[in-house]
């Protein structure tokens, strides 16, 4: 095995880091006082994420991406991640399901999302439809050549960043037609409910959103019906090494704030480092970043190299379920070791603190992933994860 980086990967790690420190933690102090990144400086940021040529990240050349390696991304993500606030969301990355669009989707979403010029977000979640998607009540019935799509999303992340909604839906109220629309803003009977505040801020919103008959032409209709499910299996798979990437990031400047500060901070006339709970707190996070580490540049290889679709899907549950959990147990020492310092929100550990909490959520729950796994197990063996594949 070679796991030695090349020059052009350790320029791209470098490339992730710079843009994060130059651009995005600047931004750190003003978007936790404001709950957002203010819209005046958004379309700044727009401009020196192009600048910098990090647009379109995740998708090929042909679409307007930079043709990554899924390694590639996970170098620059993983840099990304250090930055609180949700700021590391400022470097989109276009819904994947929209590669299966047809060409006129491509040119007229796709295209444009790549080069910034447009984005969307994606609606699938309910007050009763999370984990389980087939419980979404949102409808979609055509009518006269019309789509009319009927029901309430929540948790449109980047709601007011978006010019256009990806949206989840049952064909005729069918669980086993789930299908995606595309749905412009502004769009008559759109209704914008609220944008609720969380534990954590974020650069961008999290919506909920009505519809209330919302008309679409039958050419809004993206992949075919019954397919909403399937396009969305490798945007999840993406989300959690992204997730995966970003956890690693913040237990990484967590642990490097800690380790500065454990070497600078005297009690009773010694570096606290000098006393064992300290250290000891030290070693353990530096074991469970390095495990994470090689965890999720593996799953990024596997993906790259064609592992099976199941297998990866079910690898990268196994991966956001344990750096999302790993990174709150390494922030919450790096907090320790901080003492009320680590407590104050100038601090970043304090806000990677709240920030960390909802990647136990989002995408797929802990409990979720657990439930992939051990079906895996049950199916496939214990081999799946304890071998080589």
């Amino acid at each position: 095995m070679n796991f030695e980086l090349t020059a052009r990967q350790k320029e791209l790690a470098d490339l992730g880091r710079r843009f994060c420190d130059e651009v995005l933690l600047p931004l750190e102090q003003v978007a936790d006082e404001h709950g957002e990144l203010p819209m005046d400086r958004r379309d700044g940021v727009k401009d020196q994420v192009r600048a910098w040529g990090l647009a379109g990240i995740n998708h090929r050349k042909e679409h307007g991406g930079l043709g990554l390696s899924m390694l590639d991304q996970t170098l620059i993500e993983e840099q990304l991640g250090r930055v609180t606030n949700g700021l590391w969301s400022c470097v989109w990355r276009p819904p994947v399901s929209l590669k299966f669009g047809t060409a006129q989707q491509i040119k007229d979403y796709l295209l444009p999302s790549c080069a910034g010029h447009r984005r969307g977000c994606f609606a699938i979640t309910e007050a009763d439809a999370g984990s389980d998607p087939r419980q979404v009540k949102t409808r979609a019935v055509l009518k006269n050549g019309k789509w009319h799509l009927a029901g309430e999303k929540w948790f449109v992340t980047s709601y007011n960043a978006s010019d256009f909604i990806i949206v989840h839906a049952h064909v005729d109220d069918d669980p086993d037609k789930p299908t995606l629309f595309l749905v412009d803003k502004p769009a008559d009977n759109l209704v914008h409910l609220r944008s609720p505040k969380f534990m954590h801020n974020f650069a961008f919103d999290h919506a909920e959103l009505r519809f209330e008959d919302v008309i679409l032409p039958e050419d809004r209709m993206l992949g075919r019906i019954g397919q909403g499910f399937e396009l969305t299996k490798d945007w999840f798979v993406e989300a959690r090494l992204q997730i995966a990437s970003h956890a690693l990031g913040a237990a990484i400047r967590a642990a490097e704030l800690a380790n500065g500060y454990a070497t600078t901070r005297h009690q009773f006339n010694r570096p606290i480092r000098d006393f064992q709970g300290v250290e000891f707190m030290l070693a353990d996070m530096a074991v469970e970043i390095f495990a994470t580490k090689s965890m999720l540049y593996r799953v990024a290889w596997e993906i790259d190299n064609g592992l099976d679709r199941k297998l990866v899907h079910a690898h990268a549950s196994a991966l956001k379920l344990h750096s999302s959990e790993m990174a709150g147990r390494v922030i919450d020492k790096a907090l320790q070791v901080l003492g009320g310092r680590g407590y104050m929100r100038e601090n970043p550990v304090e806000r990677l603190y709240r920030d960390i909490r909802v990647d136990r959520i989002w995408e797929g729950t802990s409990e979720i992933q657990r439930v992939i796994v051990a079906g895996q197990i049950r199916k496939r063996g214990l081999g799946v994860f304890s071998g080589w594949s």
